[in-house]
């Protein structure tokens, strides 16, 4: 009678904000968001869903990001908080620190912060190639 939801597919997008919108407040969601326009507030996955957050070139964000994949190529002020991993493409400008569980950053990218792996919230201390990593980008 009633049909299941299909399961969320990397790179679907379920939400758009477009290149003319400027959003003001904090943004909660699931499943595929991408941003070409303006966010300024948080924007925070719901908790146990599925979500990627993809920032567009031209998109912004003056807020902190919490997603478990977060996928940059814009403006982003803010600290990010991915529970799986976040990827800085080429275009990407991050001013906040990216708290991580995987990371990759493509040349061109600039990240003026720290990066801070997962393990260090759950009282592991930072591996010597991370302090390197958080050293270098600053």
């Amino acid at each position: 009678m009633f049909k299941s939801k299909p399961a969320h597919i990397d790179g679907q997008v379920d939400t758009l904000i477009g290149a003319q919108v400027v959003l003001h407040g904090d943004l909660r969601f699931s499943g595929g968001l991408y941003v070409e326009g303006r966010i300024v507030g948080k924007v925070i996955a719901e908790e146990g869903q599925r979500a990627t957050i993809t920032l567009a070139e031209n998109g912004s964000i003056e807020g902190e990001v919490r997603a478990p994949v977060v996928i940059l190529n814009g403006r982003l002020d803010g600290d990010v908080y991915a529970s799986e991993r976040v990827e800085l493409a080429a275009k990407a400008r991050v001013q906040g620190n990216v708290h991580y569980q995987v990371v990759e950053m493509l040349a061109g990218s600039v990240l003026t912060g720290r990066l801070i792996h997962a393990a260090a919230h759950e009282g592991h201390a930072l591996s010597e190639g991370d302090l390197d990593a958080a050293a270098v980008v600053r």
